[in-house]
């Protein structure tokens, strides 16, 4: 009986124990489950502040504001501006309550202007425009100068149907007759023709401030197979270099404001319907470019024309006169 009380005893505190214990267990899981929606509750609260911050702030109460703003106004004796989602907001002095004025976002932007900033700019683009006009006249007058400069030249030399001249946005462009001028047919070395013209030009051009441009032309026929050259590229290209060189050499002009090109029959000056055009698309053009802006360059053929034109009018006129004052003597 001895031996069974103790044993008894010991196993009945060691059941109370366990028991105990596995009830605590059991609570401390019971209370972890369970934390975690303080936290979720506390999260969602903060949320539901900001939420409403946020949306407080973006809400003007502009009663509330023209009564402030007007406050500060007289303290600080100035008018008072915020801006708001971009826009100024500017204050009414003379009544507090009336709404805040909003400036359009459009006028911030650019996208709208007022009538003192479409004048401004209107002038701003006459000015440009009478700017553009009066560099393209200048452009013009001195090309016009130099066309009879060079004009003058031929007549004195003897050659005055040698050349054609017309004022594009290139500039001057002197068209250089070659057939039985510059160059026999399929040929590229220089007839003796050719040499005094280009003589007589030397001059004039070594003299003018304009780079030059040399473009060599063929008409459309073939060149013949089996012969020097294998294209009219080869051969419009031969003949401008050709008379870049005579240039340089003839008169000392300076390599620097030369240049060569050749055009093979891409740029006829006429039809090929036209009865002679084998002969007047076949030549070499010199170009006196243009120093002047690219808007000024795009106005000298309307200066052209209209100077033509005068021109025409005034031969006709000249013609008529002459005509009447024959007609009137015995």
């Amino acid at each position: 009986m001895s031996g069974k009380k103790p044993s008894g005893g010991h196993g009945g505190h060691g059941s109370g124990h366990g028991g105990r214990r596995a009830k605590k267990h059991e609570e401390e899981e019971h209370e972890n489950h369970e934390r975690w929606l303080v936290s979720y509750a506390d999260m969602m609260t903060l949320l539901m502040a900001l939420f409403v911050v946020m949306y407080a702030l973006s809400q003007v109460d502009m009663a509330k504001f023209t009564a402030f703003s007007q406050g500060l106004q007289e303290g600080f004796g100035a008018p008072v501006t915020i801006i708001n989602d971009g826009a100024a907001l500017e204050t009414d002095t003379e009544d507090p309550l009336q709404p805040v004025q909003v400036q359009s976002q459009a006028a911030i932007d650019g996208t709208e202007q007022t009538d003192a900033e479409k004048a401004a700019a209107a002038a701003a683009a006459e000015q440009q425009a009478a700017q553009t006009a009066a560099e393209a006249q200048a452009t013009y007058d001195s090309l016009a100068a130099a066309r009879e400069a060079l004009t003058a030249a031929l007549a004195a030399a003897g050659y005055p149907d040698a050349a054609k001249f017309e004022i594009d946005e290139r500039g001057l462009v002197v068209h250089v007759v070659a057939d039985q001028v510059l160059f026999d047919a399929e040929e590229a070395g220089l007839r003796p023709e050719g040499a005094a013209v280009l003589d007589a030009l030397a001059p004039t051009l070594r003299g003018l401030p304009n780079p030059l441009r040399i473009e060599g032309h063929a008409n459309s026929l073939p060149v013949t197979r089996g012969g020097p050259w294998p294209s009219n590229w080869e051969l419009s290209a031969f003949r401008a270099t050709t008379v870049l060189r005579h240039l340089v050499s003839a008169d000392a002009l300076a390599e620097t404001k030369l240049s060569a090109t050749g055009y093979s029959d891409t740029k006829p000056l006429v039809p090929d319907s036209a009865p002679d055009a084998l002969s007047i698309n076949r030549r070499v053009d010199i170009v006196v470019l243009s120093t002047a802006s690219a808007k000024a360059n795009e106005l000298l053929p309307g200066i052209e024309a209209t100077a033509q034109a005068t021109a025409s009018t005034t031969d006709t006129g000249a013609a008529s006169a002459a005509d009447t004052q024959e007609g009137s003597h015995p």
